[in-house]
């Protein structure tokens, strides 16, 4: 059974930072690229950031290029997304997902092959 767990959300100060994390159990994690996505309320969910298999190649969001950086761990079964110089606008729940292939853009969900559950993250301005 494929489980997909994250974890770091919380409140904070606008300016402020958080790093997310995503443990996967359950598949062969190296075999998936990986991607967050975030769905603010009354919002569609949109993709912020994927990274590659093994190379480590990224996409990114443009309103996150330059504050938010994606990156995993395959020793460990593990995605991050550090989050830097948060704002308002960026309040959130998050997700993690599995992906079934990657693009030279910012994820979608018809690439997701599995989800986590999702972990908010507020921003106070």
């Amino acid at each position: 059974q494929v489980q997909v767990v994250e974890s770091g959300g919380g409140w904070v100060q606008a300016g402020g930072s958080l790093r997310l994390s995503c443990t996967v159990s359950g598949l062969t994690f190296d075999a998936y690229p990986m991607g967050w996505f975030r769905q603010a309320p009354g919002k569609e969910r949109e993709g912020v950031a994927s990274i590659s298999r093994r190379d480590g190649s990224t996409n990114y969001l443009d309103s996150v290029k330059g504050r938010f950086t994606i990156s995993r761990d395959n020793a460990k079964n593990t995605l991050y997304l550090q989050m830097n110089n948060l704002k308002a606008e960026d309040t959130a729940m998050f997700y993690c997902a599995a992906l079934n292939w990657i693009l030279p853009r910012p994820p979608t969900s018809a690439q997701v092959a599995y989800w986590g559950q999702g972990t908010q993250v507020t921003v106070s301005s």
